[in-house]
C-alpha cells in the first residue's frame, strides 16, 4: 500500500489517559496517521482538544455523530479509513455500531460494550459486514505472551491441567471517586461502566490472558465478588474459579484494592510435563519449569524465540520493551490486515493476530456469569 491508513478518534481528548496511549501506540510504525476526532463530550473540550494534536478545523468534531454524516461524505482518498474508539464503556457500542454501519473499521477499548446483547449485536455486524475489528487486550501484544502461547498450544508441557491469573491494583483503596478523579469516576459509576467494577475493568484481562495462552476456553465459574469500599456502588475485589473446556482448573484474581500494587498481572500455566510463568512487571522475561530438568528463562530478543514472538520484538534482546510496544503490535497487525483487506492480497499468518470482536464477547459473557455467580453466593455459572 503505498500510504498510510487515516485514523479518526472518538474520546481521547484532554484530561483522558489512554487516549494518548492509543496515539502513541499507533504512530510507532508510522503506518497511521491521526486525521479527525470527536475527541470529547464536552463540545468546548472537543474542540480544543483538536486544536491540541492539530487536528484540521473542519475535521475537529463535536460529535461523533457528525464525524461519522460528515467523513462518510468525504471522498474516498481523503475520508478515515477506521476509527479508534477510546471512551468509557457505556459509549463504546453506538460509535463502533455507527462505524460499521457506515463502512469504517474498528479499534476499541475494551470491554467491548456495556452488555453481552450489544456484544452480540456488534460481532453480528463485523460477520455480515466483513469489516475488521481489533479489541485493544494490551497484554497480548507482548513477545513474551506470543512464546508462551505458542508453547501451551505446542503440546510440550502435555495436557494443561491449572491456570492462575491475577491482576491487583491498589488505585481504588479509598473513594478516590469522591474527590472527582475522572479516571476512578467513570470506573466506578454503574451508568457508565457497566455491571461490573474490577470485574470489567481488569478482570476482563486476567481472562482474556488465560485464554489466550492456554487456548482454552473458561466453561463455568465460582466467584466471590466483593465491594470494599464504603458506598461504591460496583466490585472492587473479585475471586474466580474456573473450569476449563479441556477440563482444566483455575484460579483468577482481580482486585482494585491490593494497597500498593500497581499493575502486577501475572498468569502460571501448569501442564502435565512443566509450566510458565510470566509477569507483566517483567515482560521480557518468562521461567519455564520442567518436571525432570532445571527451568529455564526464556528472555525477549533472543534466537530461540518463536516465530510470532520474534516478529512482534521490537529491539535487540536486554533493550526493555513495554506497554506501549504491545500496545502497538496490536496496531500494527490491525494495519497489515487492513492493508491487505484495501490491497486485495493475504497478510502473512504471523501478523493476522490481534483480539478481535469475539473477544469482546466472551469477555462479556465472563462479566455477566461472574455478577451473576457472585450474587448468588459463588454458585457455579456456566459461560455461556
Amino acid at each position: 500500500m503505498s500510504r498510510k491508513l487515516r485514523m479518526g478518534m472518538i474520546g481521547g481528548g484532554r484530561g483522558a489517559f489512554i487516549g494518548g496511549i492509543h496515539r502513541m501506540a499507533a504512530g510507532i510504525d508510522g503506518q497511521i496517521e491521526l486525521v479527525c476526532g470527536a475527541l470529547h463530550i464536552d463540545p468546548e473540550i472537543a474542540i480544543l482538544s483538536g486544536q491540541d494534536l492539530y487536528l484540521p478545523q473542519e475535521r475537529t468534531y463535536k460529535t461523533y455523530h457528525e464525524m461519522f454524516e460528515k467523513e462518510s461524505q468525504l471522498p474516498a482518498d481523503v475520508r478515515m479509513d477506521f476509527v479508534s474508539i477510546v471512551t468509557p464503556n457505556h459509549v463504546h457500542f453506538e460509535p463502533a455500531k455507527l462505524a460499521l454501519e457506515n463502512g469504517f473499521h474498528v479499534v476499541c477499548e475494551k470491554p467491548i460494550s456495556f452488555s453481552l446483547d450489544e456484544a452480540l449485536q456488534l460481532q453480528k455486524l463485523v460477520d455480515e459486514t466483513g469489516l475488521i475489528f481489533a479489541l485493544t487486550h494490551t497484554y497480548t501484544g507482548y513477545p513474551m505472551v506470543k512464546q508462551a502461547r505458542e508453547m501451551c498450544r505446542s503440546g510440550v508441557f502435555g495436557k494443561i491441567r491449572k491456570i492462575v491469573v491475577e491482576y491487583p491494583q491498589g488505585w481504588l483503596s479509598t473513594p478516590l471517586e469522591q474527590t472527582g478523579q475522572q479516571q476512578a469516576t467513570w470506573r466506578t459509576d454503574p451508568k457508565r461502566s457497566g455491571k461490573a467494577g474490577s470485574v470489567g475493568d481488569i478482570g476482563t484481562h486476567a481472562e482474556n490472558l488465560a485464554e489466550t495462552i492456554s487456548g482454552l476456553k473458561i466453561t463455568e465459574l465460582s466467584a466471590d465478588v466483593s465491594t470494599f469500599v464504603e458506598n461504591r456502588l460496583l466490585d472492587d475485589d473479585a475471586n474466580v474459579l474456573l473450569r476449563f473446556d479441556n477440563g482444566a482448573k483455575g484460579v483468577l484474581h482481580c482486585s482494585q484494592i491490593s494497597a500498593g500494587e500497581e499493575n502486577p498481572l501475572n498468569i502460571r500455566i501448569y501442564g502435565e510435563k512443566g509450566s510458565i510463568q510470566w509477569h507483566q512487571h517483567d515482560p521480557n522475561t518468562m521461567y519455564v519449569k520442567w518436571l525432570d530438568k532445571p527451568m529455564e528463562v526464556y528472555r525477549t530478543g533472543s534466537g530461540y524465540m518463536d516465530a510470532s514472538a520474534a516478529a512482534h520484538t521490537r529491539t535487540p534482546a536486554g533493550h526493555p520493551e513495554g506497554y506501549l510496544e504491545a500496545f502497538a503490535n496490536i496496531y500494527q497487525n490491525f494495519t497489515k490486515v487492513v492493508q491487505a483487506k484495501l490491497d486485495g492480497s493475504e497478510v502473512e499468518a504471523v501478523y493476522n493476530d490481534f483480539p478481535t470482536v469475539e473477544d469482546g464477547v466472551r469477555g462479556m459473557k465472563f462479566i455477566d456469569a461472574v455478577i451473576a455467580s457472585g450474587q448468588n453466593n459463588a454458585a457455579w455459572t456456566k459461560m455461556e
